[in-house]
């Protein structure tokens, strides 16, 4: 049987019609003086206060105890409302190579899958 969300959380799913979150590369060029210093390439999560707290209060859950990805998502994830939900870096590195790329589109992926997992868990277990 499905756990019915209040006003408060079905408001903070942020979605029209499901959880709503998003995974973020970030490029961020550092400027010194009058001229390009380092650039950095950086992997955030932006989860939804809904996702991030039944997630949360169901970490033990077999569905999330051993899965590394979303057990340290949680313990490091600032909590940021009411904009940006809970935030969470999955990945930052100094652009200074093009495998750097290839880590952070690597990082992201895993990220969006991470994020995918707990929507999942929400919409099968709450409405």
């Amino acid at each position: 049987m499905k756990k019915k969300l209040n006003k408060r959380e079905l408001r903070e799913l942020w979605g029209e019609t499901g959880p709503y979150s998003q995974a973020n590369l970030i490029k961020e060029v550092r400027i010194l003086d009058d001229s390009v210093s380092r650039t950095f390439l950086t992997v955030e999560v932006d989860i939804n206060p809904t996702t991030f707290e039944i997630v949360f209060a169901n970490r033990d859950h077999p569905d999330f105890t051993d899965d590394r990805a979303v057990q340290q998502l949680l313990d490091s994830a600032e909590d940021r409302r009411p904009f940006n939900g809970y935030v969470s870096m999955a990945f930052t590195g100094e652009y200074v190579e093009p495998m750097i790329i290839a880590a952070a589109e690597l990082a992201l992926s895993r990220a969006q899958a991470t994020v995918i997992k707990m929507h999942r868990f929400v919409m099968e277990n709450y409405s």
